[in-house]
């Protein structure tokens, strides 16, 4: 604001005695532009011009110094603009520009079409375009995959011709084997008959030996168990005694017990009788 007033009042005279008015700044730029409706009537409101000093003094080489003193205000009147009148459009004027504004409308619509009907064409080329694009793109898949069956039916041929192979050389080895495998069992059951037979002769012989020596065994047995049976009565003897000494024993121990537990009565009895003759000699004798 300050830059503005200096500014305005630097284009007055530097005299303090005229005071000679001067446009401002917006009065001295082009003239604005009238406007397009109605025309305005509203008054400008009064401007006031500050009247300032400016003093230029050189301070240093190739500087300068100023110095700005500012005024009153002063309240300058501004020129009254006079009233333009007002103009009525005519009914021709009126038609004219509805006119106007009908090709403009008009030809905005044909823009618009010619704009739409551009775009259609540009889609229906993208469509058709995509469209050859989709046509193309499944003629070589099928053909991709018509190269692709070809070669995996000749590499399926080509894979069961050569497991068949792989399977007649394995089913003649099979045999092969099944023949030597014939061969080799008539030999071990031959071999299994043979050590059969010695077996059994072995066996019966073993069975013999073994039978004599059961007898020999019962035999000994038949001793030792007659043995065995003397001396079981020996200590069945023996157990007899020393449980009927156990007993007598048990016996004269309960009767010791027995007449402890005498003894320890009468010797409670007593105590009792004691304590009861004490209790009734230091009780005191009753008033009645």
């Amino acid at each position: 604001m300050l830059i503005g007033l200096v500014r305005d009042s630097v284009m007055q005279c530097f005299c303090h005695s005229c005071r000679a008015p001067v446009l401002p700044a917006a009065h001295r730029r082009s003239a604005p532009k009238k406007p397009v409706g109605k025309p305005r009537t509203k008054q400008p409101k009064k401007v006031k011009f500050i009247t300032t000093e400016i003093r230029c003094q050189e301070m240093s080489k190739g500087g300068l110094a100023y110095e700005v003193i500012l005024a009153e205000p002063v309240g300058v009147p501004v020129p009254r603009r006079a009233d333009s009148p007002e103009k009525t459009p005519s009914v021709e004027e009126i038609q004219e520009k509805l006119k106007a504004a009908e090709e403009r409308r008009r030809s905005l619509e044909a823009s618009k079409m010619a704009a739409i009907a551009q775009k259609m064409a540009k889609i229906e080329e993208a469509s058709r375009i995509r469209s050859e694009q989709t046509n193309n793109f499944i003629v070589a898949t099928k053909e991709a995959l018509d190269a692709k069956m070809e070669t995996h039916e000749e590499k399926r041929e080509a894979y069961i011709n050569e497991l068949r192979s792989r399977l007649k050389d394995h089913l003649e080895g099979v045999e092969k084997t099944r023949l030597t495998l014939e061969q080799q069992t008539a030999e071990v059951y031959k071999a299994i008959e043979d050590k059969m037979t010695t077996a059994a002769d072995k066996r019966d012989e073993n069975l013999k030996k073994m039978i004599e020596r059961l007898r020999e065994h019962e035999e000994q047995v038949r001793k030792v168990r007659a043995g065995n049976q003397e001396k079981f009565q020996q200590l069945e003897s023996a157990i007899q005694e020393k449980l009927q000494q156990a007993a007598d024993r048990r016996l004269l121990i309960e009767a010791e017990q027995r007449e402890k537990l005498r003894n320890h009565e009468r010797r409670a009895e007593l105590v009792r009788q004691n304590k009861s003759a004490r209790t009734e000699t230091a009780a005191p004798p009753s008033s009645g």
